[in-house]
């Protein structure tokens, strides 16, 4: 059954992708972090989910944190949470991302945007396990996978200075690159038809595919 639903998500019979679906599927036996690395609109996030659902976590919570989309100022609480008055604006306790995913994963997304001093705590959440709310005295432990993904060179952002070298090799323990489209061969065509599919139906049209002609 996991099997069928990984064909189902992951549109593509080429070799780059028959490859792509075995490893998932390994990758999902274990507990280890993973670096979904690919371009933009390769499906990184897609593959982050398949690797949750496959794996001995999937009925636990599988949360996604867009990095880019949160500000810098505001991440940090995002991730771990905050206490009551912990500054302005914070009016109750909040709990953060890693003890919602408490039991199950957690994907943090293109993860190079991440600014370097968030970036040594989360090096110790993934070293000790353990959180610190924001502006609270209580250390909390949390059992949480972590997937992180990333569309740049991320050993040249190490090399710039912006990404924490340790950090990196943290994160890169199972390292997970998707190929192009470039790469799929004859996957274009099943991509369009799948998108032809999806969008007629969504319309209230009936099954829809592209002429020989248009291909």
């Amino acid at each position: 059954a996991h099997a069928c639903e990984l064909e189902r998500s992951l549109v593509g019979q080429s070799p780059a992708m028959r490859r792509l679906k075995q490893t998932i599927e390994a990758v999902a036996a274990s507990d280890y972090t993973v670096l979904v690395r690919g371009q933009s609109g390769t499906g990184k996030e897609l593959v982050a989910g398949n690797i949750h659902s496959l794996s001995a976590r999937a009925a636990k919570p599988f949360i996604r944190v867009n990095c880019p989309a949160i500000p810098e100022h505001l991440l940090e609480s995002e991730l771990f949470g905050h206490e009551k008055g912990a500054f302005t604006g914070a009016i109750n306790r909040k709990l953060g991302k890693f003890e919602l995913a408490q039991g199950g994963t957690i994907l943090l997304d293109e993860i190079t945007e991440m600014d370097l001093a968030l970036q040594a705590k989360l090096l110790r959440v993934l070293q000790e396990g353990e959180i610190d709310r924001v502006g609270g005295v209580e250390t909390i432990g949390v059992d949480v996978r972590v997937l992180a993904t990333t569309n740049r060179d991320i050993e040249q952002t190490v090399r710039e200075g912006k990404f924490r070298q340790d950090l990196f090799y943290r994160l890169n323990v199972i390292p997970l690159r998707l190929p192009a489209l470039a790469e799929r061969g004859d996957d274009v065509l099943l991509l369009a038809d799948y998108y032809a599919g999806k969008y007629a139906a969504a319309y209230g049209m009936g099954p829809q595919i592209f002429a020989e002609d248009a291909k």
